[in-house]
């Protein structure tokens, strides 16, 4: 009886010691490397061994871009409705309240006003762990608001796309937002404002095909996944293959898609000297 009381005891002392053991390591997708997490997280979540870019969230990318305590949230109040009563596999009231528990927001959005090295921007960050980052009315909403008050405080515009393309489940209500939020920053470039777009990992379908390739200025981060449709879906529409990797930022680089590739560790200073440039008085 000891003896079994001894092995379940050791037993029990070992589960917390590899629950410990997993929160502080990390395993990088690309070259598979065992790093530890910190060392990762201070550079920003970009593998030191091979640069891939790992995903992020909202609050690591507020950490990284604005100036400390400087960030004011602006329409985080605004939440979706149900116009159509849409129903998949889940009734989508469901998925919203499975996204508010799971990120603890609203909407795919947030966005508001910022210090960048002393820059005054408005800026607009997807979060692709609410709904993978998906356009709906709301989204729609928030960067047409962050456009006005760009020109009203004669600021430039800095949006960071994480998103899967517009939301099925608003069908037509949200297809109209890649329209309205191409109106707005209409508005914002006859006010000679400065619209920066940067395009993360991934930026696809109805996102990609308004806002987020009309910048001034387009900024990729390194292997981001770029495009409309998935290449299986484009291969099997045309009949043949498509060359590796042409959905990646550095292919588009390649062809003109887009003006840049940005380290995300440089990203700051390489936005906030943009913004210094691109603006006019």
């Amino acid at each position: 009886m000891n003896l079994l009381n001894l092995f379940t005891k050791t037993f029990d002392n070992k589960q917390p010691e590899k629950a410990e053991a997993g929160s502080h390591w990390i395993k990088c997708k690309s070259c598979h490397s065992l790093m530890y997490y910190k060392e990762v997280e201070n550079q920003n979540y970009v593998c030191p061994k091979c640069g891939y870019h790992i995903r992020i969230g909202v609050k690591e990318r507020l950490n990284m871009l604005a100036d400390e305590g400087t960030f004011v949230e602006y329409d985080a109040s605004l939440e979706p409705v149900d116009p159509l009563k849409f129903v998949d596999k889940k009734p989508y009231k469901k998925r919203l309240e499975e996204a508010y528990a799971k990120t603890g927001r609203k909407s795919s959005v947030v966005s508001g006003e910022c210090k960048m090295n002393g820059v005054d921007v408005q800026l607009v960050i997807f979060d692709f762990a609410f709904m993978g980052g998906s356009l709906g009315s709301v989204e729609g909403e928030k960067i047409v608001r962050a456009a006005h008050r760009a020109i009203e405080k004669k600021q430039g515009l800095i949006i960071l796309s994480a998103s899967g393309g517009a939301r099925m489940q608003e069908s037509t209500f949200s297809l109209l937002q890649m329209s309205k939020t191409s109106a707005a920053l209409a508005k914002l470039s006859n006010h000679k404002l400065p619209f920066i777009s940067v395009l993360t990992d991934p930026t696809m379908g109805g996102v990609s095909a308004s806002f987020a390739n009309l910048g001034d200025i387009i900024i990729a981060e390194p292997g981001a996944l770029i495009g409309f449709a998935g290449q299986r879906v484009i291969e099997q529409t045309i009949g043949s293959e498509l060359p590796e990797g042409f959905q990646r930022a550095e292919f588009l680089l390649e062809h003109g898609s887009i003006d840049m590739i940005v380290n995300r560790n440089k990203l700051k200073k390489t936005l906030s000297d943009m913004l210094t440039l691109l603006k006019k008085d």
